[in-house]
């Protein structure tokens, strides 16, 4: 049984990015229609499978847990472009979603927007293979581990109400996104299934954002998020193959009764012959 690895994309430009680590592709179209890509991930036992599922963390959410039906991965990771909130960042710089928090719920009252915050954290095995693959990828790569924030909004103003909340209650998140928490919502509801969101900086959040983007800055941030999350994959390894349970191997005075009904003691005697 193959070993699927899924990376989902919004935009053509996050999906280029990804699709040359794809050996031999082929495209494939699930019932629902959503299209696909399937291919080997050269050095390694995954088949990786690659869409660009559009803009929008209910789009995600909802063509995700299709995929996840249909191709039961492994693992799944979001892969793309994202604003960078924090003044230590670059342009093409990655953060690993640690956490990814979904900013917008909350209840509006009379004393302002009081939050109701979710969040899922990122798999633990695949935060720790990108602290491997980070370290492995310096200095082409600067790398950071921290959370993200995730919201139906394009945010190209710092003095903003939302940029206001995102610092007063979300302090920590270091980027902003559209559609991490739809995947990693989608990847909760399936059960066993590692999950991770990889972001590059395009840009700052700011009125500054379509400058940067015209600069280069999405396929900058995009190459370098899609070079991490190659490098996290070739460090994971696939699970083992489920096996049905084993029998037991006893020794000595042990007998198997497994499968007996016993309505009155059992008396046994041990003897030389097996």
């Amino acid at each position: 049984m193959p070993h699927t690895a899924v990376i989902l994309t919004a935009l053509p430009v996050e999906y280029d990015a990804v699709h040359p680590y794809l050996n031999d592709p082929a495209e494939r179209t699930l019932p629902d229609g959503t299209r696909l890509e399937q291919g080997r991930l050269e050095g390694t036992d995954w088949t990786l499978a690659l869409a660009e599922l559009g803009e929008g963390a209910l789009t995600t959410a909802i063509l995700a847990k299709e995929i996840i039906k249909e191709l039961h991965p492994e693992v799944l990771l979001f892969v793309g472009v994202a604003g960078g909130l924090k003044d230590d960042l670059e342009l093409g710089d990655v953060v690993v979603g640690t956490k990814v928090y979904a900013v917008q719920g909350g209840k509006l009252t009379p004393e302002g927007h009081q939050e109701r915050p979710e969040s899922w954290h990122g798999s633990h095995p695949l935060v720790q293979a990108a602290r491997s693959a980070l370290r492995e990828l310096r200095p082409d790569v600067r790398g950071h581990r921290k959370p993200i924030a995730c919201g139906d909004v394009v945010l190209a103003d710092q003095r903003s109400d939302l940029a206001a909340r995102i610092r007063r209650s979300y302090n920590d998140a270091y980027a902003i996104e559209m559609e991490g928490s739809g995947a990693s919502h989608a990847a909760h509801l399936s059960g066993q299934l590692d999950a991770l969101v990889i972001r590059g900086i395009s840009d700052f959040a700011d009125p500054d954002k379509h400058t940067a983007d015209a600069s280069g800055s999405q396929e900058l941030a995009a190459g370098q998020a899609a070079k991490v999350a190659i490098t996290v994959l070739r460090k994971h390894h696939p699970r083992t193959s489920q096996e049905g349970p084993k029998s037991p191997t006893y020794a000595g005075d042990h007998i198997d009764f497994r499968g007996g009904t016993f309505n009155a003691p059992v008396i046994g005697k041990q003897t030389g012959k097996p």
